[in-house]
Formats: structure tokens, C-alpha cells, sequence
């Protein structure tokens, strides 16, 4: 049977150090992707993620890093997060965040979608912030908070 993903690519213009340490280090997250996290992303750790927009706490779970190449991470029971970077010869990092997998079926094929946008905007949002220090995800989202 046919499996989902969710994927989504980027290049930035950095250096693969500071790409891969925008992405473990909460200090820079909270910039760009969440408001709160309870730690580095690290293999074997296990955090919480808390976004501006969403009142609850996300868990981060089976942490898997490869220094300036790979962060894993699981946050809910079917999918595992992976966050690939390749180092490009102009200085720059080529990012490849893949979100898999799920059963296909019309709920799953909604999450797809769904996520293959998010983590598009989650790429988007850190280019701007690590190459320009612009925040595109601050008020963006105010939408959707509940009331």
C-alpha cells in the first residue's frame, strides 16, 4: 500500500555550522519556528515544544543528531521528523526536512498537505531569520488562536 510524507526543501545561505545550530539551539528557534522548548535538540533527550499559536505542549521525542548533518526527532505516535542538511561548495546549506509516514487514506492525505505546508513555512521562516534576522512567523499566526 502507498505511504505519505510530508517534504519540503530549502537552500540557505549560511554555512552548515550555523544552519545546523539554528535548528538545535532553542535560543534560535524561538526566532522562527516555536515560542518555548524545555532544551536542545540532542540525541536522547526528550522536550517539549510550545507554539505561540496553540495553547498545549508538543512532546519531542527519540532525538537523533548528526553534527551538521541530521536532526530526528518523533512528536506524535506514526511519524518521524528528518531534518537533512548538505554543505554546497558557494558556502551555503541545501535543508531537506522529511515527515513520514503515514497510511493513505483521505484523513492522512489532509496531514500531508497540511504538514508538506508547514514545514515549507518552517524552512521560509528560518532562511529569513538565519540569513536576515527577520522574523516572518511573528503575528502570522494570531489567527488561529483560540479564544
Amino acid at each position: 500500500m502507498m505511504k505519505l510524507s510530508a517534504k519540503a526543501t530549502i537552500q540557505i545561505q549560511k554555512p552548515i555550522e550555523e544552519v545546523f545550530e539554528g535548528i538545535v539551539n532553542p535560543d534560535k528557534m524561538t526566532h522562527y519556528f516555536i515560542s518555548e522548548s524545555t532544551g536542545r535538540l540532542e540525541t536522547g533527550a526528550e522536550l517539549s515544544w510550545k507554539f505561540p499559536e496553540f495553547p498545549e505542549r508538543f512532546p519531542i521525542k527519540d532525538i537523533q543528531t548528526e553534527n551538521n548533518k541530521l536532526v530526528s526527532f518523533v512528536w506524535d505516535n506514526e511519524t518521524i521528523v528528518s531534518i537533512f542538511l548538505e554543505a554546497q561548495p558557494d558556502q551555503s546549506t541545501v535543508v531537506k526536512v522529511s515527515e513520514s509516514e503515514k497510511e493513505f487514506n483521505e484523513n492522512n492525505l489532509k496531514w500531508a498537505l497540511g504538514n508538506t505546508e508547514g514545514w515549507a513555512n518552517f524552512l521560509a521562516c528560518m532562511k529569513a531569520y538565519l540569513e536576515h534576522g527577520i522574523e516572518l512567523r511573528k503575528g502570522a499566526f494570531d489567527f488561529m488562536r483560540k479564544s
